[in-house]
């Protein structure tokens, strides 16, 4: 039988569990993005390091492809900071911040929609209002500066659990880093990964941090909106029990994968 103190930790565990899975739901809406309807996502569980982990990032490439900072395909949000250039123009030479609205103002060109686009659109956009009018065939160039508006949850034993935003090419030891690093006093070498799919489905992916320093297994690229659970042993106990005592429908309506 559990003691009390066991059943309780267990129980606020429980909770965690469940505001993880509000928090992906809360970062996916914040991304905007719309991938293609005919594209297949594997709804399959993800049990391993390796070559099964390369399966969640399959299943979530046209998500990544939109919300992966330093991609091609990463569309740009609020908040984010882009490094504008013309050349011959340098009053349009300069970093803006995207507002909340998702405009930036710029000088001869005024107010700009930005968000929801690629970097590639915005200099397209800017070199259609520019030609003719300022500069003949102008050269533009539109680079992310900061990635303010990707962000990933780090929850469980870290030092500084929290939403963090992500910056170059992030991976999970970089992004628990962001976090402040491991709760050494509290944490296991097990990390559980949850990322949504684009068919609205959500995988998970257990990792060993201990292989990755090893450097048996490759540090896995992270992506906007994933969340990332460092377990202890409370955490372990209570995603069994929350498998055990919800039915089955239940589960599959929180997108739960068996791990």
């Amino acid at each position: 039988m559990l003691g009390a103190a066991h059943r309780l930790n267990i129980w606020r565990a429980l909770a965690k569990v469940a505001l993880i899975a509000a928090a992906t739901l809360f970062l996916i809406g914040c991304n905007d993005y719309s991938p293609s309807d005919n594209v297949g996502a594997s709804s399959q569980a993800i049990n391993s390091e390796g070559g099964k982990l390369d399966q969640l990032s399959r299943a979530s490439a046209p998500y990544i492809a939109q919300s992966t900072p330093g991609s091609t395909g990463y569309k740009i949000g609020p908040q984010d900071v882009l490094e504008i250039s013309v050349f011959k123009v340098p009053e349009l030479t300069q970093s803006v911040q995207v507002a909340d609205n998702g405009l930036v103002n710029l000088p001869l060109v005024g107010d700009i929609r930005v968000a929801g686009k690629t970097p590639s659109a915005v200099e397209s956009e800017l070199r259609t209002k520019l030609n003719g009018s300022y500069v003949k065939n102008p050269s533009v160039r539109v680079f992310v500066k900061e990635y303010n508006s990707a962000r990933v949850t780090v929850d469980g034993a870290v030092r500084n659990p929290g939403v963090w935003p992500l910056k170059g090419t992030p991976t999970l030891l970089s992004a628990i880093s962001l976090a402040g690093g491991l709760d050494k006093e509290m944490a296991s070498t097990t990390v559980v990964i949850f990322r949504a799919n684009p068919d609205g489905t959500r995988s998970a992916a257990r990792v060993d941090l201990a292989a990755i320093r090893a450097g048996s297994v490759v540090d896995p690229t992270v992506e906007a909106g994933d969340v990332i659970v460092v377990e202890d042993s409370t955490f372990k106990s209570a995603y069994s029990a929350f498998k055990y005592i919800l039915p089955l429908t239940t589960l599959s309506s929180l997108a739960f994968m068996a791990i």
